[in-house]
């Protein structure tokens, strides 16, 4: 019997667990769900004689090392600041690791070790990064094929409510991990424009906005997304003279959350004294200066960020609640974490509603055999959850995880090393199942030069 670990339990891995424990008699696999929140854990596992949830400290050394080892495949849906300690020791033990978040810059220094050791560290296998990867990896060697040449390359994606379940006005709610969204950004962005680099500094990303059409649901804005220039040599194309990778929100969303930066609420370093007795109101009079003028904390806000007092921006923060005489009561120690816990309760998602997910690639292409002529492809994929049923974010991001996992309990993925899924042995298995499972892309050609 093959032994699965899955560490975490949260929003990304209800799907994950369910398509587990539900081909694990088929397989003969048995699936361990390892969460610091045990009883999260069992309500993922339910009865399953297949599986069992367990406590699970990632910081606990011990214990981590002996889960470890007992496993032959670990899914790693924790945090991304655990993801390299979570892969050494999986190199140490001679395990293969699944993780859906961003490739840490010190998983290529194990690359030698998971190679001697046979196993493959795979990062970034989710939904983006992850299926967004594997989709333009297929379309690029498809375009290499026809000796075409990358001239631009535009890669987008957002979870959002679909458009029969909005409702509140920041049209937004959290489908993943909701800390990630108040932080977003943090880091700046990076971008290639007409073979210029262009750098975004963190309080300025939500001002470099700009429209995204998508087809059946119109207008959306775009914004930067973290550092797009790696991309180039990623998938190859050294000539492209644009490279963007973005995030797609509503319109709207960018400008409110640039302006509740500016205040400064997404600041989880300085520790603020007796957090859990204050009021909301009281937290956003912190970031005002004191020769702010004004009869009211909202027209002091709203004069220091020099917008209107009684504009959409405004009223999107007076329904979150940062002006509310309600204490935090929560011992929480950051505005930032305030924060994150105020949009899990005010942007949930209601059972009777259901997101949906959204990938685009857009890339200018030249065929130099074909008197250089050009061609713009768009890829789209929209993929909508179910109503009190599993979320789209849930199955797009735990889907292709769980699908190599398959791969390699059955032998058919004879990969090592450290990668993230822009192989042909990873990608096109993957890519397959996922579009008969209704996760697929639809293709856009227009002619832009003869």
């Amino acid at each position: 019997m093959k032994r699965l670990l899955v560490l975490g339990a949260g929003k990304s891995s209800p799907y994950l667990i369910t398509y587990l424990l539900e081909r694990a008699k088929e397989y003969d696999w048995f699936v361990t769900v390892a969460d610091y929140d045990l009883e999260l854990a069992k309500s993922r596992v339910g009865s399953h004689p297949r599986g069992e949830a367990i406590q699970f400290d990632v910081n606990n050394s011990d214990q981590r090392s002996a889960q470890i080892k007992k496993a032959d495949v670990v899914l790693n849906i924790l945090a991304p600041r655990f993801q390299h300690v979570v892969a050494l020791s999986c190199v140490r033990f001679g395990r293969h690791m699944i993780s859906v978040s961003y490739e840490d810059l010190r998983i290529r220094d194990i690359e030698e070790d998971a190679n001697r050791k046979g196993v493959l560290i795979l990062t970034e296998i989710g939904l983006d990064p992850g299926i967004d990867h594997m989709a333009a990896a297929e379309l690029i060697e498809r375009i290499k094929q026809k000796g075409g040449i990358i001239k631009s390359f535009e890669s987008y994606g957002g979870g959002l409510p679909a458009p029969d379940s909005i409702s509140n006005p920041f049209k937004y709610v959290i489908s993943w991990n909701p800390r990630n969204v108040v932080m977003a950004g943090e880091n700046g962005a990076q971008y290639l424009e007409k073979g210029q680099i262009k750098i975004i500094p963190w309080h300025n990303v939500f001002r470099r906005t700009w429209n995204l059409e998508i087809e059946g649901l119109g207008l959306m804005e775009a914004y930067p997304n973290r550092d797009s220039l790696n991309y180039r040599e990623r998938y190859g194309f050294s000539e492209a003279e644009t490279v963007v990778r973005g995030t797609i929100r509503y319109p709207g969303w960018s400008e409110t959350w640039f302006h509740i930066m500016r205040l400064g609420w997404p600041n989880e370093t300085l520790r603020i004294p007796d957090l859990e007795n204050r009021t909301y109101a009281e937290v956003t009079e912190m970031f005002l200066p004191l020769n702010v003028s004004g009869n009211s904390l909202e027209k002091r806000v709203a004069g220091y960020l020099d917008i209107s007092p009684t504009g959409s921006i405004m009223e999107k923060m007076r329904w979150l609640g940062l002006f509310s005489d309600e204490k935090t009561g929560k011992p929480l120690n950051t505005s930032a974490e305030v924060l994150t816990d105020l949009i899990s309760e005010k942007l949930k998602l209601m059972p009777d509603m259901r997101d949906m997910v959204i990938l685009l690639h857009r890339l200018l292409v030249r065929y130099p055999e074909e008197n250089n002529r050009e061609e713009e492809i768009t890829s789209t994929m929209v993929n909508y959850g179910e109503k009190a049923g599993f979320s789209s974010m849930a199955k797009s991001v735990g889907l292709p995880a769980a699908l190599v996992a398959k791969l390699l309990l059955t032998r058919n993925l004879p990969l090592t090393g450290c990668h993230i899924p822009t192989h042909p042995d990873i990608y096109k298995p993957v890519l397959k199942e996922l579009a008969e499972a209704g996760i697929a892309f639809k293709e856009k050609v227009k002619t832009i030069k003869d």
